[in-house]
C-alpha cells in the first residue's frame, strides 16, 4: 500500500498557528539532534487536543497542545499524556515514543510534547480510497484490535511506575456518579428514558473485576496499523484519558 492510503496533513487552522520562531528556538535548545529547517501543518482530525505535524530536517515528528481558549487541564494535560508515554512506550512498543515536554506557556501559549511519528493506516469515518476491507480483512483487524487491547491491559502498571497514576478502587462507581451529576448539570430538556437509564446503572452497579491500564479511548481511528498488513497494529494514539480502573470498563467503551 502507497502514501495515499495515510492521513493527510493540511495547513495549520486559521487561529491555531503555532511561534515558529519560539518553536525553533525550543527544538534547538533541547532537541539539538533535530537539525534542519521547520516545517508545520496540521492533522485535520480529533476533536480533543491539537496534533501538528513536524517536519525537521527530511524526519517528521508530532507536537501536541490543547486546544486555544481551554483551561480545563484535567481534560487536555500535557504532562500527564507525557508521562504516560514515557513509562509505557518503553514496554508497549505500539505507544509513541514521547521525546520532549514543555511545560511553559511561553513557547506556544501553553503545556506541549513532542513524539515521534507512527506512520501507517488509520481507519476513519471514511475509510482511504481502494482500501481492501473486505470481510476476511475487518475480521483480522478487529481480532487484532481485542488482542491489543488485552495487551494493554496486561501492561504491569506497577512495575513500570504508574502506580499512583489512579485510584482503581471505585472507579466503576465513580464513573457512573460522575456521568449522571455531569448529565444533570448540563440537562436542557427532560427525557425520561435517560432518568431510567440512569436509576438502572446506579440499582446494578457490576461488581469490580479488577485493576489496569486502560486507555479510555480505544477504537479504530485510535490506532495506526501496518500498511503491508492491516492486523498488525503498530500504534496506539491518544493517550489523554488513560487511567488505571476496571479493563472491562475499557472494554464497554470500546464496545459503545
Amino acid at each position: 500500500m502507497g502514501l495515499e492510503h495515510f492521513d493527510k496533513t493540511k495547513p495549520v487552522r486559521p487561529g491555531e498557528e503555532l511561534n515558529i520562531a519560539r518553536l525553533e528556538e525550543y527544538i534547538k535548545d533541547h532537541l539539538p539532534k533535530l537539525v534542519g529547517d521547520l516545517e508545520v501543518e496540521q492533522f485535520p482530525g480529533g476533536h480533543s487536543n491539537l496534533t501538528y505535524l513536524l517536519r525537521v530536517g527530511g524526519k517528521e515528528y508530532v507536537l501536541r497542545r490543547p486546544p486555544f481558549g481551554k483551561k480545563i487541564k484535567s481534560a487536555h494535560d500535557m504532562g500527564r499524556e507525557y508521562k504516560i508515554l514515557s513509562h509505557l512506550s518503553p514496554v508497549y512498543s505500539p505507544a509513541p515514543r514521547p521525546l520532549a515536554y514543555c511545560e511553559y506557556e511561553d513557547v506556544l501559549g501553553a503545556p506541549f510534547y513532542i513524539m515521534e511519528r507512527i506512520k501507517g493506516i488509520i481507519l476513519r469515518a471514511t475509510p482511504p480510497e481502494g482500501l481492501d476491507l473486505s470481510p476476511g480483512v475487518m475480521e483480522k483487524i478487529s481480532k487484532a484490535s481485542v488482542e491489543n487491547l488485552a495487551a494493554i491491559h496486561s501492561v504491569d502498571y506497577k512495575e513500570i511506575g504508574l502506580a499512583d497514576f489512579g485510584k482503581p478502587e471505585g472507579y466503576v462507581e465513580r464513573q457512573i456518579t460522575g456521568w449522571t451529576n455531569r448529565y444533570n448539570n448540563a440537562k436542557t430538556d427532560d427525557i425520561p428514558q435517560i432518568d431510567e437509564v440512569m436509576d438502572w446503572l446506579a440499582k446494578n452497579l457490576p461488581k469490580e473485576s479488577g485493576a489496569s491500564l486502560i486507555h479510555n479511548d480505544y477504537k479504530y481511528d485510535n490506532l495506526v496499523l501496518d500498511p503491508d498488513d492491516l492486523s498488525n497494529i503498530i500504534g496506539v494514539l491518544d493517550w489523554e484519558m488513560t487511567t488505571i480502573g476496571d479493563p472491562l470498563m475499557d472494554l464497554g467503551t470500546t464496545l459503545g
